[in-house]
């Protein structure tokens, strides 16, 4: 087509107006077709909520350890001279695992039993022989002394009748005085001996024997126990799980020799907020998943702690099972389920259901009869692991996604997928 400029003023507008006319009509055109292009529709797996009974299962993971646990550690440092068992080895408790040089040791505790033997020997002198031989001379000093005063005041007393009647001189009585106070004075010399050993000497002789003898027993006994440390025996009954050391090598003070675990029983320790194990008693059912065991090991609860982690602030538990057989390992890192609370008539969707948010609310997907999908806020209750239960926000009429509702925003068109047709809608 080819314009000419020298048209009229009028005829200009006019075809101005035409070129108006005809893009804003393409415009339109464009529009609508934008406007027709159909929405996605996303396949989704969406069911109705269940109401019904649900217990709680309280998850969390754990590690396996032993009932008990001995890290021996020899009392003495010297060569080990013979190993009894080797890793692996079932032992009793009491029962000789290794044993260290001890030569020197045995010599000193073979001098100390001869110092004991010794000493029992004084202590039975002193005290069966020595001290009563001392009381009985001193006896019989007392009763000496005791007839010679008695001679001597019958002396004294002649004597005083013949001065008197002046048949003797005055001297002759005051000698015969004089040996009576000297017998007087030597009875009770002898007198008060015989009660010294009798309150007080016999008793010190009989405790000086006696610390005599404790003091050579408590060395004869120290020497025996040096013996006894370098025989190293198993405090508990198990399995010995490490031996660092060969025959020959030098055993340390403080230095793990072997280590004995009881794997009779294995416990399954994990920490639980407080609300949640206050819901918790002792014999509770649990189970454990162990990585290689098919079936779930069933467990009970054997001890809840009563009192809070100081780091955590949280309780710990522990879940025992029988391991009689020896089929699992201390140390396998595990997941475990306890039995908890139930609630008999509740709401509830698959754990596969909850969306959380960044600031930790929950939410579904809730899908209208028009087959769009609706964020719905809820609140949650319990879970028995596949399972949860909503307190609030659903009343069990509506159809929640259960599959694929993650990513998907408020007004999506769904399409509710048939079970067994998974892959019907993927291809």
């Amino acid at each position: 087509m080819t314009f000419c400029y020298n048209r009229t003023p009028k005829l200009r507008r006019n075809l101005a107006l035409l070129f108006v006319l005809v893009g804003t009509a393409g415009m339109d055109g464009c529009k609508k077709a934008a406007d027709e292009t159909p929405q996605p529709v996303v396949t989704v797996a969406a069911e109705h909520p269940e109401l019904g009974e649900i217990s709680e299962r309280i998850m969390a993971d754990a590690t396996l350890s032993p009932l008990a646990q001995a890290a021996i550690s020899p009392k003495i440092s010297a060569p080990v001279r013979t190993f009894y068992v080797q890793r692996g080895a079932k032992v009793k408790e009491g029962q000789l695992l290794a044993v260290l040089e001890n030569r020197d040791l045995s010599a000193q505790a073979l001098d100390s039993k001869g110092q004991y033997t010794a000493a029992q020997a004084t202590f039975e002198m002193q005290t069966k022989a020595q001290v009563p031989e001392e009381f009985a001379k001193a006896q019989l000093d007392v009763d000496q002394a005791k007839a010679q005063l008695h001679l001597q005041q019958e002396i004294a007393a002649s004597r005083e009748k013949l001065f008197q009647q002046g048949a003797i001189a005055g001297r002759d009585y005051d000698t015969a005085v004089a040996a009576l106070a000297q017998a007087q004075s030597a009875y009770d010399n002898a007198r008060n001996h015989l009660q010294a050993l009798s309150n007080v000497s016999n008793e010190a002789s009989k405790q000086l024997a006696q610390g005599q003898l404790s003091s050579a027993k408590g060395k004869y006994e120290a020497s025996e126990a040096e013996v006894s440390y370098s025989q190293i025996r198993s405090p508990i009954a198990g399995v010995v799980t490490d031996r660092s050391l060969f025959p020959g090598e030098t055993a340390t003070v403080g230095s793990p020799l072997l280590t004995v675990m009881d794997t009779s029983s294995l416990l399954a320790k994990v920490h639980l907020s407080q609300t949640v194990a206050q819901r918790l008693s002792l014999g509770d059912d649990a189970s454990v998943n162990i990585p290689g065991i098919d079936q779930p090991v069933a467990g009970k609860v054997s001890l809840i702690s009563p009192a809070l982690d100081p780091g955590s602030t949280t309780v710990e538990v522990w879940l025992k099972i029988n391991n009689t057989a020896g089929a699992y390992k201390a140390g396998t890192p595990v997941r475990v389920s306890i039995a908890g609370r139930s609630v008999p008539r509740a709401v509830k969707v698959p754990l596969t259901a909850i969306l959380t948010a960044e600031d930790g609310s929950k939410s579904v997907m809730k899908v209208s009869n028009d087959g769009t999908a609706h964020k719905v806020s809820v609140e949650l209750g319990i879970n028995d692991g596949d399972d949860v239960q909503i307190t609030k926000g659903l009343n069990g009429s509506e159809t929640v996604i259960t599959q694929g509702a993650y990513g998907l925003s408020g007004g999506s068109k769904v399409k509710i997928s048939k079970p067994g047709a998974e892959g019907d809608e993927k291809e």
